[in-house]
């Protein structure tokens, strides 16, 4: 029996150094992703008849004077731009389209905690956190939390992916690449 659980605890451990950390994309070194709710503030240089600040519907388009409705969620600010010059281009014959695109209300950046955590829930930072501010936001590991932590995270594409993390090992600064940064749309589970 002893030696059954010595077995299971030590495989529990090559769990966690087999997954490759790394290879997880860190939202903060990407270009801002627009999300359902957000603000923006679109300008049109020399045209302000045509700039808007606007909120990303539920339905992720937002509608602009002359252009009408643009789908903005799941595109990055850059590329809206580039979308919205094109369009434009047919009304603004001088100089071109130059258009602005702002995020100055970012809201769609949202994840959950769930489980052993003294405050379970939704939460939506103005900022993006990783998993140990995420579980601080939460209030901490309640008295009945282990060191495991899961995040949840699903693909563009619809995939579910479970990440193992070790809370013990973040917290003692031995495994930083395990304190990733949260995507929208992840949730921590804390075992």
């Amino acid at each position: 029996m002893r030696r059954a659980l010595l077995v299971f605890a030590l495989a529990g451990c090559a769990h966690f150094r087999h997954y490759d950390y790394a290879g997880e994309a860190d939202p903060r070194k990407q270009e801002y992703v627009i999300g359902v709710s957000d603000g923006l503030k679109i300008s049109v240089w020399k045209n302000p008849e045509m700039s808007a600040e606007v909120r990303v519907r539920p339905d992720g388009t937002i509608t602009l004077p002359l252009v009408g409705d643009v789908v903005a969620a799941g595109r990055t600010p850059g590329k809206l731009k580039e979308e919205l010059r094109k369009s434009l281009a047919a009304f603004v014959k001088d100089e071109g389209a130059i258009v602005t695109v702002a995020v100055v209300d970012a809201t769609s950046y949202r994840f959950t905690v769930s489980g052993n955590v003294e405050h379970p829930g939704l939460f939506t930072p103005k900022y993006f956190v990783t998993v140990t501010e995420a579980i601080a936001l939460a209030g901490g590991p309640n008295k009945f939390a282990g060191t495991s932590l899961t995040i949840v995270r699903t693909s563009s594409e619809g995939k579910v992916r479970r990440i193992p993390l070790d809370y013990g090992r973040i917290n003692t600064g031995a495994h930083p690449e395990e304190n990733m940064a949260l995507w929208s749309g992840d949730s921590v589970v804390q075992d």
